[in-house]
Formats: structure tokens, sequence, C-alpha cells
């Protein structure tokens, strides 16, 4: 049996391939509290059944990052099973924000998932300048 071979080294194509599977209408879900690396499919699974109460056979993307903010694991359902997806920074950390207080998962934007896993702020997440004429 021989296996396909995936390239990982160009963070474009592995990141143009998981945006190609989020279905359009499904959500993208950033969990808030840091999440033990150590934990694949089941672990990431149970977690989000038994702390937060969510369904992860739904179709849903889940985004999980460690407590130094350098890596970031992506759990989704498709028809047939899990598929994680697992990238770590080697310089730097990913622009997770703080929200470990107001909740337990946010929405974000198929936009600022890319932005994510560049290393750059997501922009829904920045704060707005607000301008007075005077």
């Amino acid at each position: 049996m021989e296996l396909e071979s995936i390239n990982f080294s160009n963070t474009g194509e592995s990141l143009q391939d998981l945006l190609n599977r989020i279905q359009e209408k499904k959500a993208i879900l950033l969990a808030h509290r840091a999440v033990d690396m150590r934990k694949s499919i089941n672990g990431l699974a149970g977690f989000l059944q038994g702390e937060y109460g969510i369904d992860p056979f739904n179709g849903d993307t889940f985004l999980f990052c460690n407590k130094q903010k350098d890596k970031v694991k992506v759990l989704q359902w498709d028809s047939e099973g899990f598929i994680l997806t697992y990238k770590r920074m080697e310089r730097g950390r990913f622009q997770w924000p703080n929200l470990e207080e107001e909740g337990m998962v946010t929405e974000i934007r198929r936009n600022d998932l890319k932005r994510l896993f560049q290393g750059l702020p997501m922009e829904q997440f920045m704060p707005k300048k607000n301008y007075a004429i005077i």
C-alpha cells in the first residue's frame, strides 16, 4: 500500500487545504481556554462535549491553542471522520485573543483564520479607533 505524500512545508498550501475543507455555512469556533496539546482527536472532542457542551460532530471547525500561544490544533468533522491539523510556530506566537472571561467559544471569519495562521492579529479583535471631528 502506497501512502500519498503531503507537503506541509509550504504554509500557503496547507492553509488553503484547511480552508477548502471548511464548509461555507459552518462556523469556525475559537476555544477561549488553553488546551493541553498532548490531547489528540478523542481528547479534544471530549473536551468540547464535557467542558463546553458542544457537539464536535456538527461539522463546525474548532481551534485550540496552548498556554504559550505557539501551537494550534484544528479539529474538523467531515462525513467520514475527524481531521486534526496541527501547527507550531518556530519563532514568535500566534496572535490569539485573550477571551477567557467572555464565554467558551467565539466564532471567527475565514479571513481571520488566514491571518491567525500567518501570525497576524485577527481583524475582528483589533481595537477600533474612534475619531471625533472637533
